[in-house]
């Protein structure tokens, strides 16, 4: 086992607190760790902070990159603290929603500032500041090829990067040469927004340290086709001679579905294999510079995974591969040590896969709004969980416990209440975060809206929808020292 028993709470980046319209890495987020320190919780859950997209709807699991850091979390405060900003640059500031990310309205207004500071950056900056870039960049081998790579999807809006000119697309040495020529300024401008993100938020984590709280970062397992990472490093995928994607990743049909086509580029383990993993140790490298832990999404694609012929549209026509298993994970802990990864395992029951988690001592995830509350036994239910598995009252794909529970059937609300031995007059939301960290899971998660009670207005993500999600916001005067005292409470009920 890799953890001590523990808690956490979830709430990406974006949801915090601030002024400027999304939720970024300076005092909002110093705040609410404060509220973490205050309740005594252990670790911080997020999503992936890399950058997203509009027309991905704004995912987090479909970045243009695995290793970049998402622009719109750069502080403006921190950049006038920094001199590259004046006091006056920010205003006006918009009236902002504050319950909510307005995504257009935030780079309208932040994306200017980035600029500006770039541009002031580049008159201003002492020999030791480009000196401090110039050492970022060779520490971090993939922001020249990010650079560039969001360089050239400016210079052509309209199209993936599997449509650019062939000796682009392909990676020609010429070419790639004579856009980085071209595109000097630009991705100069790129590489000093990700050295200003990365020292932003090395500086969240001290403050992170300060409070005793962990960082739980997030892995999707597949990156997203239109990224720098496919198009820079094409030989870890199964592509085509003209770097087009032979196969993409799915799930099979079930009873009741017709499975799904995600669309993504799978691996080329095998190549992988012969390289040392070389692409995915560097991803992890990453990842441990930024995060304490890690969830790896769709735990089952390193067993085994679906991959569905790229000119097929029906998810039926693919075919179960084989991952590449504990050999990755023995090259992990061989160069990185013994990583701390939580296992996605929601929804495929794999006996190849338990044992895999079992031999690393990875935990798996359990969360209650998949429970038969009148099944004697269900394994959702957090009085049956083990200590190999992290507990959660809700996850940024479900529904928040208050709209779950408002949805259920009054025979499964007597249920529950009789199995968690809850009062008709709690509420809901305590009662089942008091179920979990009451559990035998190794690590208890609740979410911001769940602390809040609120109901599904309030809902993160909704799977296989594009609009709406990601957009959720807590006040700054929500999360009071009433939450945070109930919840250091619970710990020293349950976990300490």
């Amino acid at each position: 086992m890799r953890f001590d028993r523990s808690d956490a709470v979830f709430c990406h980046v974006t949801s915090l607190p601030g002024a400027y319209g999304i939720g970024d890495l300076g005092e909002g987020a110093r705040e609410f760790l404060s509220f973490l320190g205050d309740a005594d919780v252990d670790h911080w859950q997020i999503c992936p902070i890399g950058p997203t997209i509009s027309a991905a709807g704004e995912s987090p699991y479909q970045s243009p990159s695995a290793f970049a850091g998402n622009p719109l979390f750069v502080d403006p405060e921190g950049l006038v603290d920094d001199g590259w900003l004046d006091r006056g640059d920010l205003e006006p500031v918009p009236e902002f929603p504050t319950d909510r990310v307005d995504y257009d309205a935030v780079r309208e207004y932040k994306l200017p500032l980035l600029r500006t500071a770039f541009e002031r950056f580049e008159e201003r900056a002492s020999e030791e500041d480009r000196a401090t870039v110039d050492a970022f960049r060779e520490r971090e081998p993939w922001l020249p090829d990010y650079a560039l790579f969001r360089a050239l999807s400016d210079a052509r809006p309209e199209d993936v990067w599997t449509e650019w000119p062939e000796p682009l697309r392909t990676r020609d040495p010429e070419a790639l040469a004579d856009a980085r020529e071209e595109h000097a300024r630009e991705v100069r401008f790129r590489e000093f927004v990700q050295w200003t993100f990365d020292r932003q938020w090395r500086d969240l984590r001290s403050v992170a340290a300060e409070e005793g709280v962990s960082i739980v970062g997030d892995v999707p397992i597949y990156v997203a086709l239109d990224s720098a990472d496919v198009w820079a490093s094409p030989e870890a995928f199964r592509l085509d001679e003209g770097n087009r994607p032979a196969a993409v990743a799915g799930v099979p049909p079930n009873a009741g579905d017709d499975g799904q086509r995600w669309g993504n580029p799978l691996y080329d383990w095998e190549r992988l294999a012969e390289s040392g993993y070389d692409w995915w140790l560097d991803r992890f490298r990453r990842l441990f510079e930024l995060a304490d832990v890690a969830r790896l999404d769709h735990f089952l694609g390193f067993v085994k995974y679906w991959a569905i012929p790229a000119d097929s549209d029906d998810p039926a026509d693919g075919e179960w591969r084989d991952g590449p298993g504990r050999d990755l994970f023995e090259t992990v802990e061989r160069e990185l040590g013994e990583a701390p990864f939580i296992a996605e395992d929601l929804g495929f029951e794999e006996p190849a896969m338990d044992e895999l988690m079992a031999e690393f001592g990875f935990p798996g995830m359990r969360v209650p709004q998949y429970a038969d509350w009148c099944a004697e036994g269900n394994e959702s239910q957090p009085m049956h969980y083990g200590e190999g598995v992290v507990g959660y009252t809700s996850t940024h794909d479900t529904d928040t416990w208050g709209g779950y529970f408002a949805d259920l059937p009054a025979e499964q609300r007597d249920c529950f209440r009789y199995n968690v031995g809850s009062d008709p007059d709690e509420p809901a939301e305590w009662a089942i975060i008091d179920a979990v960290w009451g559990s035998d899971a190794i690590l208890a998660v609740t979410t911001v809206q769940d602390l809040l009670g609120l109901g599904s207005d309030a809902r993160f993500n909704e799977p296989g929808t594009l609009d709406g999600n990601w957009e959720w916001r807590v006040t700054r005067d929500a999360l009071d020292d009433e939450i945070a005292d109930r919840l250091w409470e619970l710990g020293g009920k349950h976990v300490r």
